[in-house]
């Protein structure tokens, strides 16, 4: 075994249809007076909807076409009722949206016309007008984001044909929809995945409900993400084997679940949105208890930052739990925490301010590297910490930090993650060749000025204590901060150790070793790979960690406190 790229789960009660027959057959059979297709605005419905009524011709149903696209307000009014998102003169950020889908749409909320077929009503907002059966088609994020940047997708509620907004579709589309598809669940007949450039997959919709709950119940990964960056390094395609035509790779999301998919079925797969797991089973995947904190929110993220052969990140802060709050519309906030899986001789973790520090002078060389574009060196504000292989650095909310040059850290974070505030970019060009932009006035209101001098190594690089043995086993806690809701353990063990969930979710990673195999009392085995990351749904309680081969492992594993 190695790293799997692309990990699957069977199908349960059913199997993965392709292409445009089998969905064309359906309506064939089923003959629905009102068919709605509901999904996310950056979809390619006319291309979905041109495809699927040329299958359609080869059966004797008369079929109407209707855009629900047309029933929302006017535009101008849509951006008024989300105008709570907008903070003045802000390019970059915005508040999320907290209102429901329905709140944009105008259109006709009474029965369409009769004319002895089907109708087919397909777009965003589909299932809020009435119909006799409901689907669900949808594309992952990373999809919709890339059709946005490509100026060839608009935001919701947005006329047909004009582009949309990287900025709107972030804090407006995604949460507004992912809610929207969360509350359709238990009434989709049939999901439908295009984002696969050979056409669609699909899967009804008992059996897409009947795999996420046996999914909940057993442990399981999701699909990562890997994205370039100009300060990206080589670490991921050449240890991983991540194949790419980037010049480098600087991300691999984990386990992001606002972007996470989950592949149910064999060599032909739909791509469901984690979202939709959350909605089926929030309780069983994060305990009672952490259920009724967080609800259908999954609040730990694991990534991997590569700098390996690359650059230093940018200099950054993430908000206070105050600011997350009043300020972005969120309810808890980016505490963050750098687990050094690899690294070379040199290499730094910049965190904390030096104990000698002036905010003034710092916020004013930032400005002068925004502007005039002059450079400043860092270390004349902030401590620069060797970067030790297996070391976790704490990063609550405030604390200006950055993985430098060289390294390869496993971040294990709280969930929201698009809220990072820039002080200084090196003066860095994106891929595309423009500046990247800082966030001064964000990122100053909520720099910590308690984090400096020797507090900071006291509180934010902790050694390691022990928290249980036993034979060939060590559990050590790697680090304890009161601001931070979650907490990272290790598991150092020769051959194999036994876990417990006390009813609360495991997220594991193996950052040494080459492979082990996660077995529960249940019976459901799952192998981790070097890497990899897992998670372990609250509801399988005890489970065993085994070496299969290789030397001695080490398992990352994060949790709720």
């Amino acid at each position: 075994m190695s790293y799997d790229a692309n990990p699957r789960y069977p199908v349960v009660g059913g199997a993965v249809e392709s292409g445009f027959k089998p969905l064309a057959t359906e309506i064939a059979r089923e003959r629905p007076r009102v068919l709605a297709i509901d999904g996310p605005a950056a979809l390619p419905w006319e291309a979905f909807v041109t495809s699927l009524s040329a299958a359609l011709a080869a059966y004797d149903v008369a079929v109407l076409l209707e855009d629900a696209r047309d029933f929302f307000a006017p535009w101008t009014e849509v951006e008024r009722r989300t105008a709570a998102t907008v903070l003045p003169r802000d390019p970059v950020f915005a508040r999320i949206f907290d209102g429901d889908l329905a709140e944009l749409v105008d259109g006709p909320q009474h029965e369409l016309p009769a004319h002895g077929g089907t109708t087919v009503l397909f777009g965003p907002g589909s299932a809020l007008q009435p119909h006799d059966r409901l689907w669900y088609a949808d594309i992952p994020k990373w999809l919709s984001l890339e059709r946005i940047h490509e100026g060839i997708a608009g935001n919701v509620g947005q006329p047909v044909g004009e582009a949309g907004s990287e900025q709107r579709l972030l804090f407006v589309d995604w949460p507004m929809l992912d809610r929207h598809k969360q509350a359709l669940l238990p009434r989709i007949a049939r999901y439908v995945d295009l984002g696969q450039f050979e056409g669609p997959h699909s899967l009804e919709g008992e059996a897409l409900r009947a795999s996420l709950q046996t999914l909940a119940g057993r442990p399981f990964r999701v699909r990562p993400t890997f994205l370039p960056g100009p300060w990206g390094g080589q670490w991921l395609r050449r240890t991983l084997g991540i194949a790419t035509d980037a010049p480098n790779l600087a991300w691999s999301y984990e386990l992001i679940t606002p972007e996470s998919v989950l592949l149910l079925g064999g060599d032909e797969a739909v791509g469901v949105g984690f979202e939709l797991l959350m909605a089926a089973a929030s309780e069983q995947i994060l305990g009672p208890d952490v259920a009724t904190r967080f609800g259908a929110s999954f609040p730990i993220r694991f990534d991997y930052l590569d700098t390996l052969e690359g650059g230093h990140l940018s200099i950054q802060c993430h908000p206070s739990e105050e600011y997350a709050r009043d300020v972005f519309g969120i309810s808890y906030t980016q505490h963050e925490t750098y687990y050094v899986v690899d690294t070379t001789p040199g290499a730094k973790v910049f965190l904390g301010l030096r104990e000698d520090a002036d905010l003034d002078a710092f916020r004013e060389a930032a400005e002068s590297a925004e502007r005039p574009g002059i450079p400043f060196d860092p270390e004349r504000f902030l401590q620069a910490h060797p970067a030790e292989q297996h070391r976790l650095y704490l990063i609550p909310g405030g604390t200006p930090h950055a993985s430098g040059a060289g390294n390869l850290v496993l971040e294990v974070s709280a969930t929201p993650y698009l809220y990072t505030l820039r002080f200084y970019d090196w003066l860095r060009r994106n891929l595309d060749g423009e500046l990247r932009p800082v966030h001064l006035a964000h990122a100053f209101a909520n720099v910590d000025p308690t984090r400096r001098g020797e507090a900071v190594k006291r509180d934010l690089v902790q050694d390691p204590v022990v928290k249980a043995a036993g034979s060939g086993f060590t559990e050590l806690g790697l680090g304890e901060l009161d601001e931070l809701f979650f907490g990272v353990d290790r598991l150092d063990f020769e051959s194999e150790v036994t876990v417990e969930t006390q009813g609360r979710f495991h997220v594991l990673n193996l950052v040494a070793g080459e492979e082990v195999t996660v077995e529960t009392e249940r019976g459901d085995v799952h192998p981790l790979s070097y890497a990899e990351t897992l998670v372990i749904p609250a509801s399988v309680g005890s489970y065993r960690l085994e070496r299969r081969r290789g030397p001695a492992c080490k398992v990352v594993k994060a949790f709720v406190k």
